[in-house]
């Protein structure tokens, strides 16, 4: 696979002044908000989603969306990747097997632009209910990994602390150490710029965990899932759908990540 960039990403951030409120005074301040940017994801020629995204590791992005929405079954099937600038925003032109295109094009799936969706166009709740998929079991976890991996995780988080407005993922070992962390807008958008890495580096997958600075949704542990990872810790709480398909799945989800408290939702057996 081939990957390229043919421009300069856009800044993640915009500097600008605020006028800050308070009981005794207003005054004018400078500050940074997050930037998001329409990232059409074209395959083949053909654009298959527009999401709204944080301009930066979109190579990653576009490897991990491909691999994590099932599109492509491992890297080796994206024969090449480039990132260019379009019109309105920014396109991840790749290109793969005739096979999958064809297959994709009868998907009949359309992904709106948003921040915060993972399963829009799917065509119907049964869809959702099958598309989990049984995960190895991985290595041993532990309450100390995810102790030890917190506060880095939030060192590491630098969008969010110039912004507030970034959700951040990492992936930690069974050491806790921190690996890597990748921020977006959207949660999902997130863990496909982790998964992408991941890949693209060649970690073993089953050797740690992904940490997330958002709530545990359905399209987490389904992306999770579909890699191989059967570790999601999550900083806030997970929903109910989430955490049927994690046990479905074999997916070990855990939330509400405090220091050396978390609570574990789905195949407690695998903590220490």
């Amino acid at each position: 696979m081939s990957l390229a960039m043919d421009f300069a990403a856009p800044s993640t951030t915009h500097r600008m002044t605020v006028l800050r409120l308070g009981p005794d005074a207003a005054q004018l301040c400078d500050d940074a908000v997050v930037e998001e940017v329409p990232v059409a994801i074209a395959y083949n020629g053909i654009v298959h989603a527009v999401m709204l995204a944080t301009p930066d590791d979109l190579e990653d992005f576009g490897l991990g969306f491909s691999l994590s929405e099932g599109i492509v079954a491992d890297a080796e099937e994206l024969e090449s990747l480039r990132v260019v600038d379009g019109c309105d925003g920014i396109e991840i032109r790749m290109e793969i097997p005739m096979e999958r295109f064809m297959a994709l094009k009868g998907k009949r799936r359309s992904i709106a632009g948003r921040s915060g969706c993972g399963v829009c166009g799917v065509e119907s709740l049964q869809a959702i209910a099958r598309s989990g998929q049984p995960v190895p079991s991985g290595g041993r976890l532990s309450v100390g990994a995810v102790e030890r991996a917190l506060p880095r995780f939030a060192e590491r988080q630098t969008l969010h602390r110039a912004t507030g407005a970034a959700h951040g993922v990492a992936w930690v070992n069974v050491a806790g150490e921190i690996l890597a962390v990748r921020e977006d807008v959207g949660r999902h958008n997130a863990l496909d710029k982790l998964i992408g890495w991941l890949v693209r580096t060649g970690v073993d997958r089953r050797g740690g965990f992904v940490l997330t600075s958002s709530r545990a949704s359905y399209e987490l542990v389904q992306k999770a899932a579909r890699l191989g990872i059967s570790g999601l810790v999550a900083i806030s709480a997970p929903t109910g759908l989430a955490v049927r398909m994690a046990e479905s799945c074999g997916v070990s989800l855990a939330g509400f990540a405090r220091g050396d408290r978390l609570v574990v939702y789905s195949h407690g057996d695998r903590w220490a």
